[in-house]
């Protein structure tokens, strides 16, 4: 079941199921809105979630880790992105004037669905609302020049998310590509991560509380590149569907 965040002419802050064979949302009821069978074309859509905080992996890929000439790590490599550089589907990637060259890296990401401190794997899956498509932008020169990653992924816009949630399926088989302007320039699957989504839920929660919302973005494959004014940038994710941006 796909999970969409979503204005409608005048009702706002909707949630609803898309059914994309069919191209349509109908709205999930909490008052007295019941609109039915709402044209995807018609609607805007909104963030997944509004986290209290985006953890992201890097280097969880191994072709990944050996293009940007860094060791396999042996354990997971954490960072935080605010919740301030979340946009949504079709929103703009903003370039900021500070840096020369920044970054696409597409990535699967689990939304939280609640509270989670200290779980096991075994247990995760009662955690987890579900699953969407992310593209941790990132301003490669500033990384390079910091040696860390806060500001280099932390600026406006650098957290595309979405554009929905699926919340019915495996993520440890899933294809995974990178499209630059009709170019695929990232293709992989998410069954060549060192660590899998799941055991990254747990793990993060030894140290953090999540909470419900909460992004976890899980790494990014070989083949991260730049951006350019005027670009479409689009994350495609197997049974999940595509995260679309332009930038600007």
């Amino acid at each position: 079941m796909k999970i969409v965040h979503f204005d409608f002419k005048d009702f706002t802050n909707l949630y609803g199921i898309v059914d994309e064979e069919k191209g349509v949302v109908n709205v999930i009821s909490k008052d007295k809105t019941s609109v039915e069978n709402i044209d995807l074309n018609d609607i805007k859509i909104l963030p997944v979630s509004i986290p209290t905080k985006i953890v992201a992996v890097g280097l969880n890929y191994s072709d990944h880790a050996k293009e940007m000439n860094k060791p396999i790590p042996d354990e997971p490599i954490l960072f935080i992105k605010p919740n301030s550089s979340v946009i949504a589907h079709k929103e703009k990637i903003i370039l900021p004037e500070i840096s020369k060259r920044v970054d696409y890296e597409g990535e699967l990401a689990v939304v939280i669905g609640k509270l989670c401190k200290n779980i096991s794997v075994e247990s995760v899956d009662d955690y987890i609302l579900g699953f969407t498509c992310f593209n941790d932008v990132t301003a490669r020169d500033l990384q390079e020049k910091d040696g860390q990653y806060t500001r280099s992924k932390s600026f406006d816009s650098f957290a595309p998310v979405g554009p929905w949630i699926e919340n019915d399926l495996d993520p440890d088989n899933l294809a995974i590509k990178t499209i630059l302007n009709g170019e695929v320039v990232q293709e992989s699957n998410t069954s060549n991560m060192k660590f899998s989504a799941k055991f990254l839920v747990s793990y993060i929660s030894e140290m953090m509380t999540l909470f419900p919302g909460d992004i976890i973005a899980t790494g990014t494959p070989p083949g991260v590149g730049k951006l350019n004014k005027g670009d479409k940038v689009e994350v495609f994710i197997e049974n999940i569907g595509t995260l679309t941006n332009y930038v600007d």
